[in-house]
């Protein structure tokens, strides 16, 4: 077993009860939860889950690699850790960590807008490999310069995210004072006291920020006002019209993250995107809407040929992986699953995490006699 596996946590699971414990509810609470009634979030693994696998014992069976190709580079493994905003306040310092562990197991990383590390910092860690996900401000030229900052950092692939035009309704958002505009409670203050590590940790690190916004933010904004400010900045609607410019500008790889859809897989291909994120954010946007596998299905059935088809939302091991790249995903993200290992273990955990996955993939491969992920499907039942 590899060295960075610590068998306190051999599951995801046991990961995410540690965060649990380890961090203060309302911040746990931000991570965990869905949206409405978190009918979506249950329903997006339990459907993957539903999927199941055939072995093929009597064969020559040469080994598995999980290994693949994406976008021209080589990874080491078919998974990348998801986009998730304000990562620093379930664990400081967390997308510092997650960056690194990216990099050593070579895997990518990306970067939210509404991060608590800029693109800059992400480049360095990653030595220029970090992908960078745009929430698209409302003025051109915000975006733009924005923009010309991932690309003078080397950003291979910008990620558009179209699936926030509104904000999700999360009960326990509004009662943690999370939502926008944010506010401070007696309860989680009283609740961070609870949680000495954690304050101490985010003492060290400094009060959590939009890293990458701070350019464009003006000085001295109470809670309150920052929440206004990011509601008039940022605009999640896109349409042709938005999406042209970038398309336009952008020299690297294009993404459109939040899929759920063919008809919006057919706009991706016809506005020229490189590829798709196929995802309904973690369940934490649309309580009735389907899981990310049933899209998954039949777009990568329907459109692989046209562009490549990715997957996020569900996903908390290496089965589930296993299941989503029988299903069609050529590549896969997650984000709660890493911050769960960052809260969990600290600066250990995004290493511990990605081993796991590793581990567990691999497991999965060789168990079915199934040579590489891009066979996978074969062993569909």
């Amino acid at each position: 077993m590899a060295q960075s596996f610590d068998t306190r946590y051999p599951s995801v699971d046991d990961l995410r009860e540690k965060a649990r414990k380890r961090i203060p509810r309302f911040a746990f609470e931000y991570l965990d939860g869905g949206c409405n009634e978190d009918v979506n979030i249950r329903r997006n693994t339990s459907e993957i889950r539903d999927i199941q696998l055939k072995p093929i014992y009597i064969k020559d069976f040469k080994g598995a690699s999980i290994k693949t190709t994406l976008f021209g580079q080589e990874y080491d493994a078919p998974f990348g850790v998801a986009p998730v905003g304000l990562q620093g306040l379930m664990w400081p310092n967390s997308p510092e960590i997650l960056a690194k562990a990216a990099n050593k197991h070579n895997v990518p990383f990306i970067l939210s807008t509404v991060t608590t590390m800029d693109i800059e910092r992400a480049s360095e860690l990653t030595e220029g490999k970090a992908w960078f996900q745009l929430y698209n401000p409302a003025e051109d030229a915000v975006r733009n310069d924005i923009l010309d900052r991932a690309a003078a950092a080397g950003c291979p692939v910008l990620v558009l995210l179209c699936d926030v035009p509104t904000f999700g309704y999360r009960p326990r958002d509004f009662k943690n004072g999370l939502a926008l505009p944010p506010k401070m409670t007696m309860a989680n203050i009283l609740q961070i006291l609870g949680k000495p590590n954690w304050a101490l940790q985010t003492l060290r690190h400094g009060i959590p920020t939009f890293e990458t916004l701070r350019p464009y933010t003006p000085e001295g904004l109470n809670l309150k006002q920052l929440g206004k400010f990011m509601d008039k900045t940022f605009s999640g609607r896109l349409n042709e019209e938005r999406i042209k410019p970038i398309r336009d500008k952008w020299k690297g790889k294009l993404v459109l993250k939040g899929v759920a859809s063919e008809e919006d897989t057919e706009q991706a291909i016809r506005l020229g995107f490189d590829g798709i994120i196929v995802s309904n954010h973690g369940g934490r946007q649309l309580d009735a809407g389907e899981s990310t596998i049933a899209p998954l299905t039949r777009i990568a059935a329907k459109y692989k040929d046209q562009i490549t088809v990715m997957m996020d939302s569900g996903m908390r091991s290496g089965p589930d992986m296993a299941r989503s790249l029988a299903r069609g995903a050529e590549f896969t993200f997650m984000g709660r699953s890493f911050m769960y290992g960052a809260a969990a273990m600290g600066k250990k955990g995004g290493d511990h995490t990605m081993t796991i996955l590793k581990v567990q993939l691999q497991q999965i491969l060789d168990q079915l006699c199934c040579e590489n992920i891009h066979d996978l499907h074969k062993h569909l039942i």
